[in-house]
């Protein structure tokens, strides 16, 4: 729960150590044009997950060099370039050349000769970046969550599709799908050990997040890239943010069924400041499924309170536990078990499995459920900011786009209030 890709750069002595290289590495000149010999990984979001990406990404391959780097803001260079150099040496292969600033950077390290993009930029950006990514015929990996609001799903959902009849490789920063303990317990419920999943309980408490205070010469619009967590049309707001996670380990619980409704609550009670934007502090939501069975999802961001990031789940032979805190995976009931294997590191499988998929022609495409877990936090915002009970298809449907078609640092920034239940209206 308190380690994540911002955590790798400040271990980085100790990061060759522990995880393997792919096990079969067979180059394959045929396969979606990609440089057989060497892939060249390109950068898109110096930050401390986009660097923490970069970190595994040069791990997971013996002949993988990072070639270029893009971002709004240039001073990220240099301490991510630091950080992979020190482990990594002579496979950073970025020059001055490339390392591309501006909004458009995106593009130009797409077009700057890489085989495989890692998308790491604030959500708001993500379906842009991947169709530029998937339109130009590159590898991808995608941080979490796809999108903000229901017209970013659906243009995703759409590219999904098109890179599968690419050939092309589309990885999820979805990190507890690559967890080999997470692996193990949801195959047994998906499997049937603990029956028909009648209902799930997950949470996400944590603390604060990181803020930085308005500097001079700021735009209104480059205060919120720099603080874009705090801004629904950046982030999607914590629970599409940072709670999707355990959503996502709800949606898997269930086989990937989606939900029918969502009914909800959540609010502003300590997090009011003006430097906190316009998200809220904690939500609340109910999920109905198909077969009756209902999730419940708690998540707040409240600094001094107790912390949560677990999965129970509840059928009718028996109860599984997934606790992302603890290493505790176990099915209590008809069929009890509990997880004795490996602890692998789940960023790192991500990219193992990521560059073994290209380098053995067997592309992966995780397109479609990561796109419809994001999806799911999606319409629990939507239930929470409106008081209403949200369908799955009228959240679909929704036609509300978040922010601009555009974006610099002179741009307007949205004008958008904290959401107020019974009067904020689904669009």
């Amino acid at each position: 729960m308190h380690t994540s890709r911002r955590d790798v750069l400040k271990l980085a002595g100790a990061a060759l150590a522990g995880t393997a290289f792919p096990s079969i590495i067979v180059p394959n000149r045929a396969f979606a044009g990609i440089n057989s010999e060497t892939l060249k990984v390109g950068l898109i979001g110096c930050g401390g997950r986009g660097s923490g990406a970069a970190m595994q990404a040069l791990k997971a391959d013996p002949n993988v060099v990072l070639h270029a780097l893009g971002d709004i803001f240039p001073e990220r260079f240099d301490t991510c370039l630091e950080g992979l150099r020190k482990v990594h040496g002579d496979k950073v292969k970025v020059d001055n050349e490339r390392k591309f600033v501006g909004f458009d950077a995106y593009q130009k390290v797409i077009d700057s000769g890489v085989d495989v993009v890692l998308l790491a930029t604030p959500p708001f950006f993500r379906p842009l970046h991947l169709e530029a990514a998937i339109n130009a015929g590159k590898h991808i990996f995608c941080e979490k969550p796809v999108a903000v609001d229901a017209p970013g799903i659906r243009k995703v959902i759409e590219l999904a599709k098109v890179a599968k009849d690419k050939n092309l490789s589309l990885v999820s920063g979805f990190c507890w799908r690559f967890h080999e303990p997470k692996r193990a317990v949801f195959g047994k419920i998906n499997d049937g050990s603990i029956g028909e999943v009648m209902s799930i309980y997950n949470t996400y408490y944590t603390g604060g997040a990181w803020s930085f205070p308005r500097q001079p010469g700021w735009s209104d619009m480059e205060f919120q890239l720099r603080n874009w967590m705090y801004y629904t049309w950046l982030a999607g707001d914590h629970i599409v943010e940072q709670a999707v996670h355990s959503i996502d380990m709800m949606s898997w619980a269930m086989g990937d069924v989606l939900p029918v409704s969502a009914v909800g609550t959540g609010g502003r009670q300590v997090r009011v400041d003006p430097l906190f934007g316009h998200i809220f502090d904690h939500f609340a939501i109910t999920y109905d499924y198909p077969n009756g069975a209902k999730g419940f999802h708690f998540s707040r961001q409240q600094e001094n309170t107790e912390r949560s990031y677990l999965v129970e789940t509840f059928g009718t032979k028996g109860r599984a536990m997934a606790n992302c805190s603890r290493p505790t995976h176990k099915i209590e009931g008809q069929n009890p078990w509990e997880y004795s294997g490996v602890q692998n590191d789940m960023y790192q499988t991500e990219h193992n499995e990521l560059f073994a998929s290209i380098r053995n022609s067997k592309p992966i495409n995780n397109g479609e459920w990561m796109a419809n877990s994001t999806m799911i936090a999606i319409m629990g915002r939507m239930a929470a900011y409106t008081g209403k009970k949200i369908t799955w298809e009228e959240a679909m449907k929704s036609t509300e786009k978040l922010g601009p078609d555009s974006v610099n640092f002179q741009t307007p920034v949205p004008k958008l209030e904290v959401a107020r239940p019974g009067f904020t209206p689904f669009i």
